[in-house]
């Protein structure tokens, strides 16, 4: 399960951002996540949740996870499409000369401080 080691690497960089901005509680933290980036929402909920209560300044704090959807791009018609739907091959001309442009991130979008 990797979403325990993101959620580490979250809460360092989150913990980086308190420090510099004087920030002693908070109290919600939004990510987006790509739909084919692997991790698994619930998942990295549960480990949120559990790992919160072990951090200074977030033991209250709740995670809000957005979903940023997959898109590819074809190289061959310049057209863009839905991942998940199509795959590699692209819907509008069949070509498999693709990649993938969105969807496989995990950005902190937002910390809301108290």
């Amino acid at each position: 399960m990797h979403e325990l080691g993101i959620v580490f690497h979250v809460m360092e960089r989150i913990e980086e951002v308190m420090q510099e901005n004087d920030v002693k509680q908070v109290s919600r933290v939004t990510l987006q996540v790509g739909e084919v980036s692997g991790i698994v929402p619930h998942y990295l909920t549960d480990c949120w949740n559990w790992a919160v209560k072990k951090k200074e300044g977030m033991q209250e704090s709740q995670l809000c996870i957005e979903t940023i959807l997959a898109r590819t791009y074809c190289e061959n018609c310049q057209q863009t499409y839905v991942t998940v739907k199509y795959g590699k091959t692209c819907p509008h001309c069949c070509s498999g000369n693709t990649y993938l442009i969105t969807g496989n991130e995990c950005i902190i979008k937002e910390i809301e401080a108290i």
